[in-house]
């Protein structure tokens, strides 16, 4: 590289798993112990800008509209050091970075964090990866981050082995994938506040003390498979069932650890109970929550509005947001 400063911004979607990654197998590559599923959704969005610029002499960050330091800037740092490393550069950057929903508070904001900030610095630093490349580089940001980098419905792999080269992303595009096919997300907001517990402490967590941990691993095949047949379907019915099937078996695996790791609040409980009565008073409607108080509805486009407006009036939820699939993340500007 030639010039002093080197610009990208990138935006990407956040998404919903609705079969979960809970857990890992390698901390150190962010290898996941488990596949997942997820749906990227259109509006919650996080906005990145990174600029190497050879006047800087260490790496900055700006989170929200406020200068960041502690573990978000050590985090943004070490990945940018796998970026630099990539790219032959020893530049150091400043990023700004922003959501347009809030942090760290259970709607998967590192997801769309991370993804962001592999395409923009990667961009920036005038790299060209492939999706499967660019993937494997976001899971080491966030693991959800490598599901975020695709549109509509996205299958992160497992893989086996131990370098991780087999463990990456791809978008699940039979019949035409989730954009075609008209599901929504209903999304219950309980909280404006950050969790208790972020998910990757808890996740470590689980893993160490729940007794349930090794049950709740061997339910994620089966589970991928189901899940994968019922999109190729169309079926929401079956992709409802397992949906709300993962995510209450892992939330069983964490509320079992000790002690225990337990996202839920009361607002939570009473959300699931208000979906199952949708179902009871025939509502296509299915619960899911991640790591946080949030109560999310995978419904269809038909009956969102309406699944809307009866989680709006469970006590203690704050609002609802109706989302269709989100695209693929993507470069805003950038003079790379």
């Amino acid at each position: 590289m030639t010039r002093a400063a080197h610009r990208a911004v990138a935006e990407a979607n956040t998404n919903i798993a609705l079969v979960k990654y809970w857990g890992k197998r390698d901390a150190r590559l962010n290898l996941p112990a488990v596949g997942s599923l997820s749906l990227t959704l259109d509006g919650l969005a996080t906005r990145t800008e990174v600029r190497f610029d050879a006047a800087l002499g260490s790496d900055a960050l700006s989170l929200n509209g406020q200068p960041a330091s502690g573990t978000p800037l050590s985090r943004v740092t070490q990945f940018l050091d796998l970026v630099r490393a990539r790219a032959g550069i020893a530049l150091k950057a400043q990023v700004v970075s922003a959501n347009n929903f809030p942090t760290a508070a259970g709607l998967a904001s590192s997801a769309s964090a991370f993804a962001a900030l592999a395409l923009a610095s990667t961009r920036a630093a005038g790299l060209t990866l492939d999706g499967r490349e660019l993937s494997q580089l976001a899971r080491r940001g966030s693991g959800s981050a490598a599901r975020s980098l695709y549109g509509g419905f996205v299958h992160l792999h497992r893989g086996t082995r131990d370098d991780g080269a087999d463990c990456y992303a791809e978008p699940i595009t039979e019949n035409g994938g989730a954009e075609a096919w008209g599901v929504r997300l209903v999304v219950a907001v309980t909280s404006d506040g950050q969790k208790e517990t972020l998910s990757t402490d808890g996740m470590r967590h689980t893993a160490e003390t729940s007794p349930y941990y090794a049950e709740w691993l061997a339910t994620s095949e089966p589970d991928l498979k189901a899940a994968r047949q019922a999109i190729a379907a169309r079926d929401l019915e079956a992709l409802g069932t397992v949906t709300e099937r993962s995510c209450l078996s892992m939330h069983a695996s964490a509320m079992a650890a000790r002690p225990a790791v337990v996202y839920f609040l009361g607002a939570t409980i009473d959300g699931y109970r208000a979906v199952q009565a949708m179902r009871r008073a025939g509502l296509p409607a299915w619960f899911t929550c991640d790591a946080g108080p949030h109560v999310k509805a995978l419904t269809d486009a038909a009956h969102a509005d309406e699944v809307a407006a009866r989680l709006a009036a469970v006590p203690c939820v704050l609002r609802t947001l109706v989302c269709a699939p989100g695209q693929a993340a993507r470069i805003v500007e950038g003079d790379a």
